[in-house]
C-alpha cells in the first residue's frame, strides 16, 4: 500500500518512512505541514495518510476535515487516515472518534504492525 507521512518533525518523518518501507509499505511522500499534505494527497492518491495532529499551519483535524470534503465530491474513496501524536489519545477527548480517522497511534508506539492493525492491512 502507498502512504503519505505528514509531520512537522523531519526526524519523525524519516523514522516513519524507514519503519514502513522496511515492512513493505510504499512511502510516496513526506510532508512537513497540512497544506503540503493536502496537495500530496490530491496528486498522489495514497492508500493511507499517517497524519500528525499538531502541525504548524493547519492541524491534523482540519486536514482530515478538508480531505473528507474532497472525498464527498469525488468518484473514488479517499485515503485511510491514521492520526499520530506525541500526546495520548485521551488528551484529545472525543475529537479523534468524531474526526473520521481510522484510528490513532502514539508516536512512541508507531510500527508497521500497529499501522496495519489500524488500517486492516
Amino acid at each position: 500500500p502507498t502512504v503519505v507521512v505528514v509531520d512537522d518533525h523531519p526526524g519523525f518523518r524519516a523514522l516513519a518512512a524507514r519503519l514502513l518501507t522496511a515492512a513493505g509499505w510504499d512511502v510516496v511522500a513526506s510532508c512537513p505541514d497540512g497544506r503540503s499534505a493536502l496537495a500530496a494527497v490530491e496528486e498522489l492518491r495514497p492508500d493511507v495518510v499517517l497524519l500528525d495532529v499538531q502541525l504548524p499551519d493547519i492541524d491534523g483535524f482540519a486536514v482530515l476535515a478538508r480531505l473528507g470534503e474532497a472525498e464527498a465530491g469525488a468518484t473514488e474513496p479517499g485515503p485511510t487516515v491514521v492520526l499520530v501524536s506525541t500526546r495520548d489519545a485521551a488528551d484529545y477527548g472525543t475529537r479523534i472518534g468524531r474526526s473520521g480517522a481510522a484510528g490513532f497511534i502514539g508516536k512512541a508506539d508507531l510500527s508497521a504492525g500497529a499501522l496495519a492493525a489500524v488500517v486492516g492491512g
